[in-house]
């Protein structure tokens, strides 16, 4: 066989990395069936006697998450990183990746792992080879990417982004495996944008392990997005049709674990709405032929947080989970299911739940999936939300008045921490655009991008600001949420019955507490603002400090 990039690479980690067996992925289900029943055999996985073709395991509970103290961006000018990043000189840091990976797979075997991020045969998909000595790693892609032959022949013709993955911890002949192999103290998630590698080491969980995602799909996708013009985006992606019949696409960004997902899969209280899932994670997003913004997701399935989720928050993420799907870190009960915080009291719960733990199933057992998330075009996308956490301040919903100033509410967005990232619970942290742990480059730069690709739609959707978590001076949560979003998105569908305020355009027919504007709350954001877009030095839009400027000034008036 002819060589070339693909095997040439291939072998160049083998040569590197020492594993005792190679195994060249196929995507396929007997694949999927094999590996897990080894896992399972060496005491890695427990199947679910309650769920068919599910599994349950546990990680070591120093490798959950993700750990952005370990991560970093190594372009070649540090300033292509940013203050938002960690910088590491990148001839150094491969000179150190080199080190550790070298010999690290031995006792081990060795996966390759070719998966497409989007539909197979969309032009704006992007191809991956993930090599990696984790099994349950290759569980996980079947489950998240599209794998199969057709995507390795591309592989073998095509420029793809390249992946290193291992957990950091070779076997000596005869040395028992641990049931979660892992090296966090010697933890790296390395991305190197301009040559479009990840290098991650010695962790085995999320997105430090599942490179399609954050790594991919976020961190080496948004750079490649600045140079070719398009964006990629922390956004669920939703189809809503009213009861007229008619259907838009709503674009939407939170930090983890405020809820993307439950909107994704809404279940409406209002007759005669319905809600359709493209995605509930990740947006690519492209100017389409008509000038309006398009979008495909390029995952194929979720890898979700399970507290909270239930037949009350969401009963489609449920009913998704009855089958084929992989449980990390819940409880595991005596009768052989699952059990987390937020589902019925569980009398046979046997272990602990982490708070952040996880499901990974595909995304075509969602009861309300798509048909158009195959669609290689995209879908057209009418509206973009960006949502925190906040207790005060943000209203349930506002309307920005212009692109520019719907970039401020991106760029602005902050939110009340949760156990999706690490750190403390419940102090407030800005996001700017839910990506500040995964924009590839300057953020400065990528606000400006948000900015340039405004001026490139024809008919770009409206930005809206929603906060679904005010609270009332007691401490109780103002909004129902969860199904009652419907009543959001109506108004995001069709925005009348509006009063403008100082800081966009609210709706008249919610209680006013949920959309009442403090001046002092929202004169204390201003100066917080200002305190915080001094980060970005002199890459910060002169566009967002008129924005500001504008917004204080119309404060002080109103």
């Amino acid at each position: 066989m002819k060589q070339n990039s693909f095997h040439l690479w291939v072998e160049a980690a083998r040569t590197l990395c020492r594993p005792d067996a190679v195994h060249l992925c196929d995507g396929s289900r007997a694949e999927f069936d094999h590996i897990a029943a080894e896992m399972v055999r060496a005491g890695k996985l427990t199947p679910l006697t309650k769920r068919p073709r599910s599994f349950w395991c546990q990680s070591d509970p120093e490798d959950v998450a993700r750990v952005e103290e370990d991560t970093y961006i190594c372009s070649i000018d540090p300033d292509n990183a940013g203050p938002t990043n960690q910088w590491k000189n990148p001839e150094e840091m491969r000179a150190l990746m080199h080190k550790l990976f070298s010999g690290c797979m031995q006792g081990r075997t060795m996966y390759i792992i070719p998966y497409c991020m989007g539909p197979v045969h969309s032009p704006y998909s992007q191809l991956g080879v993930e090599i990696t000595d984790s099994p349950y790693v290759v569980l996980n892609m079947h489950l998240t990417t599209r794998m199969g032959p057709e995507v390795l022949a591309r592989c073998e013709k095509e420029p793809f982004v390249r992946g290193l993955h291992s957990v950091g911890v070779p076997l000596q002949p005869g040395q028992p495996d641990t049931a979660w192999p892992c090296n966090p103290k010697q933890r790296h998630i390395v991305h190197f944008p301009e040559t479009r590698e990840i290098w991650s080491f010695g962790s085995g969980y999320g997105g430090n392990a599942l490179l399609g995602k954050k790594c991919h799909a976020l961190r080496i996708a948004s750079a490649v997005a600045r140079d070719e013009g398009w964006l990629a985006e922390h956004m669920l992606i939703l189809g809503i049709t009213n009861p007229a019949g008619k259907k838009k696409y709503i674009a939407a960004a939170f930090p983890s674990a405020c809820g993307k997902t439950n909107l994704a899969m809404l279940q409406p209280s209002v007759p005669g709405w319905k809600i359709e899932c493209v995605g509930d994670d990740i947006a690519w997003m492209h100017v389409g032929a008509d000038g309006g913004l398009w979008a495909i997701n390029p995952e194929a399935g979720y890898f979700g947080v399970a507290p909270g989720t239930s037949m009350q928050t969401n009963p489609n993420a449920m009913k998704t989970l009855d089958h084929d799907a992989i449980f990390t870190n819940t409880a595991l009960t005596k009768d052989g299911d699952i059990w987390w915080d937020g589902l019925p009291p569980q009398p046979l719960k046997v272990s602990s739940c982490h708070p952040n733990s996880r499901f990974t199933v595909s995304a075509k057992q969602c009861p309300i999936y798509d048909p158009e998330a195959e669609n290689p075009q995209g879908v057209p996308i009418s509206a973009i939300l960006f949502g925190g956490r906040r207790s005060t301040t943000m209203p349930l919903v506002m309307e920005s008045f212009s692109w520019a100033h719907g970039v401020f509410y991106g760029a602005s967005l902050s939110s009340e921490t949760t156990a999706a990232a690490k750190g403390e619970l419940g102090k407030l942290r800005h996001d700017p655009f839910a990506m500040l742990p995964f924009c590839g480059y300057h953020m400065g730069d990528y606000f400006g991008h948000w900015l340039w690709m405004g001026e490139k739609l024809v008919k770009p959707p409206k930005i809206y600001s929603v906060n679904w978590f005010r609270k009332d001076g007691q401490g109780k949560y103002l909004w129902p949420g969860f199904g009652e979003n419907i009543r959001v998105l109506e108004w995001v569908f069709e925005p009348t019955n509006a009063r403008k305020t100082a800081v966009g355009n609210v709706p008249l027919h919610f209680d006013p507490a949920l959309t009442n504007i403090d001046r002092a709350q929202w004169l204390y954001e201003v100066e917080e603002l200002e305190r915080y877009f001094v980060l970005f030095g002199n890459k910060f839009p002169k566009e967002l400090s008129a924005e500001l400027e504008a917004l204080k000034h119309r404060l002080m008036i109103h």
